[in-house]
């Protein structure tokens, strides 16, 4: 009896790393019937390591936090069992995923040039795209945690963004966005955003609110510049 109450604790123990490597391996497997097992399993990774930023940076402001789980076509998400105790814990958190994996995808890029692998310099470019589409400026996108320390009403202006976003180029994933995001926008529109965090949680200094919107504007830039160079050089890798 003991000794299978002790096989029981080793396994719930283990049970993060099994949902989360679980979860890869079933998105690693849904990617490759389309785009092939190689770039599965570095897309997949790249989402990783997203997540992992946010992983870290969770566990360094000291909440409780669920390891990542993976969605094919939709992505991963981790799970924060408490809430930030205010906006700028908040935008942290949120700023540490695109961060992270814009140097997971900077490494796929390098190692393209250096190797000319059309198979890194795609990762490269999903990499850049995936992280610029997460900075879209509307809750629950990692975009408009960011920027909701500088006012959530800023959700307003990524709701026609997204939504144009989903008129251009439909697809699953940005309508399941949208369905997530309404709840947001209309707490925005009716001015009852605060009903539902601590008081004062979007009261933060005004060079704290500078500091992340210089940060948020600088990672939106560079990931632009650097989707638009690198598919011209995927292009110019294929063809060539």
């Amino acid at each position: 009896m003991l000794k299978t109450l002790l096989l029981l604790l080793n396994f719930a123990k283990l049970g993060p790393i099994l949902k989360t490597g679980g979860t890869m391996i079933i998105s690693v497997f849904a990617y490759a019937l389309l785009f092939g097992w190689r770039y599965a399993v570095g897309f997949v990774l790249l989402i990783f390591v997203h997540e992992l930023g946010h992983y870290l940076s969770a566990k360094r402001a000291g909440l409780n936090v669920g390891a990542p789980t993976f969605i094919p076509f939709v992505g991963a998400w981790i799970e924060l069992k408490e809430q930030p105790m205010d906006a700028r814990v908040e935008a942290k958190i949120a700023l540490a995923g695109p961060v992270a994996g814009t140097a997971g995808a900077l490494v796929c890029y390098y190692a393209a040039r250096d190797t000319g692998s059309a198979l890194l310099m795609a990762l490269a470019y999903s990499g850049f795209m995936l992280n610029l589409w997460n900075l879209l400026p509307i809750n629950p996108l990692d975009g408009g945690r960011i920027v909701g320390i500088l006012s959530p009403k800023i959700w307003l202006v990524g709701a026609p963004i997204l939504g144009a976003l989903l008129f251009v180029r439909p697809s699953p994933m940005l309508f399941l966005v949208l369905i997530m995001a309404l709840p947001s926008i209309w707490s925005v529109w009716r001015g009852t955003w605060h009903d539902t965090v601590p008081a004062g949680y979007y009261e933060q200094p005004l060079e704290v609110k500078l500091q992340y919107g210089a940060a948020y504007l600088g990672l939106a830039v560079f990931l632009a510049m650097m989707s638009s160079g690198v598919h011209e050089q995927l292009g110019a890798l294929r063809t060539g």
